[in-house]
């Protein structure tokens, strides 16, 4: 059985971005990628945090990745 060492890497990328930041990562989600911004913070500080907000519902907020 073979080991994919980029998506190992990937994975500790992802686990890094949402320990240091409210945010989740999505399916396939590559580093600078868009984000899912937590439910734990409201919409207008998620746009004074991250740029490019975008609302689909009030549980899903996609944002680009914080730098």
């Amino acid at each position: 059985m073979g080991r994919n060492f980029d998506e190992i890497l990937r994975v500790l990328d992802a686990l890094q971005a949402t320990d240091k930041d409210p945010i989740a990562t999505p399916a396939d989600w590559q580093p600078g990628g868009r984000v899912i911004v937590s439910m734990a913070m409201s919409t207008e500080d998620a746009k004074k945090k991250f740029a490019n907000v975008e609302e689909f519902k009030p549980y899903l907020r996609y944002a680009d990745a914080p730098k």
